[in-house]
């Protein structure tokens, strides 16, 4: 049954928002001047901002789209599949961030050629380029799902009008667009999730809300109100199977190999910063954002339940949350909640788009090229390859569209894709002993098994903790499994074979020397003497030493000693650290109150005249 939805009103609402994002992006591509700019942000900005860009990179418009579908089949145990990630933080907090940030990679394969060679870093560039390019596909096939009944427009072309509209602003920005674009963006996709939520209850109400969470929880049976889905049934929902794909497979790939969520990361100015991000994610912002994905498919359950008639008995899966969002939202406001999924796209497809271009600068263009580039160069390459990589997903699409659902697109794409690499970096970042032949072996032995397995299902069934098979469609998540116990296999199987890496070889990338990372980062002893932050005024130097001069005095007052590092920023707190520069402690003035810097460090951290700026010591 075709869905007709939205009106005059609505599809403006979603137009105008298209171009407010496009411009408020294109706008901060002013910021972007190099390719550490464009990458990373400068790596300068405050955990705040770093927070809010990530919900907007990791609430997809798949999100919406793949929670809402299983929370009106199975009620609140859809959040289970988004409640994962704290599973893993403090590995990543305290093992994997420092890794990435103080060995200033500038991806994942780069870490894979340091820690083990360059035949590890092109088989990792490969597999990490179709895993974000298949990621970027979905995204574009999900949004377009939405937008082609209210446009009316075909899929395949609702597809490419949305990879354009997200090219713009990419193509100028880089990584601080993005980030600035996905503050906006995420706060816009908070709200809209939660207004939708609370809409959906007055709906159920007839307009009163305390009446309407009544209606909404007695219309829901005792089973669509459990937490967890049942152990090892229904083959599609099941708890043992979502845990191997959603809570190993996809937490570890979403916090440890997804470039776009890394270089959130790696923007902060400092790892504290970071790991400040990190926790307030997972403790308050997934909780919050479980909320936002599922609710219409509980709202869509209720309505079924309770008030039968109003839903079509042949809802599509991948329907249902426009189908709920179209009943309980008036004219405008309907439209505002799609841009709000438009905004998960975007910005979830700029941050996979820009991280899969500096993959492509950095570990293809880069190593291949017989002479050192300039950044305007890389930039050009950047740009370039970021459309690229659009037209390639955009042919994948129609492949994802042949799946039943979305979410099943999307599950058999991280149960496939993730587990190589997922054991690869793990086991490169936990254990020493992890060799150079194991990684190669994982990544080429590990994946002909998980081929294996995809067209011989007896492989799986020891690992099916008794889910039932489907014909022609095997397990859809237990796969997973088996695909990180053979390449895991295979990793450890051959490290005990081959002669263990050197200490020389490993120094500096595994967890066990995290302490030692900050001396590698500074090039010498760190000073952990903790002292005040200082406001002052600037001029600027003729010289050209790249250091930043304060007073003794100020100097004092910070415990900083010529030689350490420093972070300038200026003192608008509420810019979340755009106008801001990392460098070095120079010999002090006399002047109190005023820090020298030069002209090109003026002219990176953007400065205002006449705008006082405030200093602090790196430790």
């Amino acid at each position: 049954m075709e869905i007709s939805v939205g009106t005059g009103i609505d599809r403006v609402v979603i137009l105008i928002y298209f171009l407010l994002v496009m411009g408020f992006g294109a706008y901060f591509g002013k910021y972007s001047k190099t390719t550490s700019d464009y990458f990373f942000g400068g790596r300068r900005f405050s955990w705040w901002l770093i927070t809010i860009s990530i919900v907007a990179t990791g609430i997809g418009s798949h999100s919406f789209v793949k929670y809402s579908t299983k929370a009106y089949q199975y009620g609140f145990s859809s959040t289970m599949t988004y409640m994962n990630d704290w599973f893993f933080m403090p590995l990543f907090m305290f093992g994997w961030l420092p890794i990435i940030y103080y060995t200033k990679v500038r991806s994942i394969p780069e870490y894979f050629e340091k820690r083990f060679n360059k035949t590890a870093r092109y088989l990792a560039t490969t597999m990490t380029l179709l895993y974000m390019i298949g990621y970027i596909a979905i995204q574009l096939l999900t949004l377009a799902t939405a937008l082609y009944r209210i446009y009316n427009i075909p899929l395949m072309a609702t597809v490419i009008i949305i990879a354009i509209a997200t090219s713009i602003y990419m193509h100028f920005g880089g990584q601080t667009s993005v980030i600035f674009t996905d503050l906006f963006q995420g706060l816009i996709l908070l709200f809209a999730g939660l207004l939708l939520f609370f809409l959906g209850i007055q709906y159920l109400g007839a307009g009163h809300f305390s009446y309407g969470l009544n209606s909404f929880w007695s219309f829901l049976t005792p089973e669509q109100k459990l937490p967890l889905a049942h152990f090892n049934h229904p083959p599609n929902f099941n708890f043992v199977g979502i845990f191997w794909q959603d809570g190993i497979a996809g937490s570890i790939g979403f916090l440890f190999l997804n470039q776009g969520l890394i270089m959130r990361f790696m923007a902060a100015k400092n790892v504290n910063e970071g790991r400040k991000a990190a926790a307030f994610n997972v403790l308050l912002v997934l909780p919050i954002s479980a909320i936002v994905v599922s609710n219409a498919g509980w709202i869509g359950r209720a309505i079924a339940n309770g008030m039968p008639g109003i839903l079509p008995m042949d809802l599509q899966p991948n329907d249902v949350f426009v189908a709920v969002t179209n009943i309980v939202a008036s004219p405008g406001v309907f439209g505002f909640i799609i841009a709000a999924l438009c905004a998960a796209l975007m910005s979830t497809a700029d941050t996979l788009v820009n991280a899969s271009s500096a993959i492509v600068v950095n570990d293809i263009y880069g190593p291949l090229s017989k002479k050192e580039q300039t950044d305007k160069k890389q930039l050009e390459v950047a740009r370039y390859a970021s459309i690229g990589i659009k037209v390639i997903a955009i042919i994948l699409v129609p492949f994802f569209n042949s799946f039943d659902s979305i979410y099943e697109a999307h599950g058999w794409f991280h149960s496939t894709f993730t587990p190589p690499l997922v054991v690869a970096v793990f086991l490169g970042i936990f254990w020493k002993r992890f060799t150079t032949p194991a990684v190669i072996a994982t990544f080429t032995v590990g994946a002909f098994l998980m081929i294996l397995g995809q067209f011989n299902h007896e492989l799986i069934a020891p690992f099916s903790h008794g889910i039932e098979l489907r014909p022609g469609r095997g397990y859809s998540y237990i796969g997973a499994l088996y695909n990180i116990f053979v390449c895991a296999s295979v990793g450890v199987i051959v490290s005990f074979l081959t002669a263990p890496p050197t200490k020389e070889k490993v120094n500096g990338l595994t967890v066990y020397d995290v302490a030692n990372l900050k001396v590698n980062f500074k090039g010498g002893k760190v000073n952990e003497d903790e002292g005040e932050i200082v406001i002052v005024d600037w001029e600027i130097s003729d010289s050209d030493e790249n250091v930043i001069k304060f007073s003794k005095n100020d100097m004092e007052k910070m415990k900083a000693e010529v030689g350490d590092l420093v972070y300038l920023c200026d003192n608008r707190k509420w810019l979340g650290g755009l106008k801001s520069i990392h460098s070095v402690y120079g010999n002090p003035h006399d002047a109190d109150g005023v820090v020298i810097i030069t002209n090109e460090q003026q002219q990176s951290g953007l400065f205002d005249k006449g705008r006082k700026l405030f200093g602090e010591k790196e430790m």
